[in-house]
């Protein structure tokens, strides 16, 4: 069984419902020393007080924001102080979207960017002079199979999470120059996860979906990803790819790019 995990210091985003909850239980389980955030106190008080009492003492809760950039520096400061120092981050928090590009304002799709992007942007650059003056990292940043195909309906969303690959591929080889894999940089891509995400999506004017998505109900449970998760953080891969069949688009887009094209068009993604 792998100790990679074992006492290491893991921020989470994201961390109070869905994927990040999970993961905060699978973290746990391994003996990681963990700090919570998200937006809402409250629901991250309930997850850490989900985890086993005996390990709650290593749970910390950092409430943020990633739509105000302007106050992710003083909590990344915050996170750093409260273990002493970082091992991995883990960019898990963002936002969902259901509706048509022709229907969507552009300050919806702006809103999408600031958190799927430009939060997790903002969060790892802070905290990059921290792990490379240690010598060492992780980052670990939740993308989706969208991050490297289209859907109907998620056009801003998957622009966001396409923004994410071209950026943390491009971090990965610069600091492999620096840091020769000392700074690990693993890109997480799951398709459909049965979690609370679709409730809360947005629609083409910015208000919430509010309803679950038959796509998204039919998902792989939240823990089943989670496991996952950690076992390739464990193996720190580059990317890997955790759902259903609709993980298959990402080798058929690749392969069979005019095909992937007609077929996506009238593909069942809600």
């Amino acid at each position: 069984m792998s100790r990679y995990l074992h006492a290491k210091v893991v921020w989470v985003t994201g961390a109070s419902s869905g994927i990040g909850e999970a993961l905060v239980y699978a973290l746990a389980a391994k003996g990681a020393r963990l700090i919570l955030s998200a937006r809402r106190k409250e629901e991250l008080e309930r997850v850490k007080g989900n985890c086993p009492s005996a390990v709650q003492a290593q749970i910390h809760i950092l409430p943020l924001d990633l739509t105000k950039p302007e106050t992710l520096r003083l909590s990344t400061d915050a996170a750093v102080q409260v273990f002493g120092h970082v091992d991995i981050l883990i960019n898990n928090g963002g936002i969902s979207q259901r509706g048509l590009a022709k229907e969507t304002t552009l300050d919806v799709d702006r809103r999408l960017m600031e958190v799927n992007y430009f939060g997790a942007l903002a969060l790892t650059k802070n905290i990059l002079p921290h792990f490379i003056k240690r010598g060492t990292g992780h980052f670990v940043t939740v993308s989706s199979v969208v991050g490297t195909f289209g859907t109907p309906y998620r056009s801003g969303y998957a622009a966001s999470k396409h923004a994410l690959h071209g950026f943390f591929d491009s971090l990965r080889a610069e600091l492999w120059k620096d840091t020769r894999d000392k700074i690990t940089v693993t890109m997480i891509c799951p398709g459909f996860i049965h979690t609370p995400i679709t409730l809360s999506a947005v629609t083409g004017d910015g208000s919430p979906l509010g309803k679950q998505d038959d796509a998204t109900y039919r998902g792989k449970p939240p823990e089943w990803c989670a496991q996952r998760i950690v076992r390739a953080i464990e193996k720190k891969k580059n990317e890997v790819y955790i759902g259903g069949i609709e993980t298959f688009g990402v080798p058929f887009k690749r392969w069979f790019p005019n095909w992937f094209a007609r077929y996506i068009r009238t593909a069942s993604v809600r």
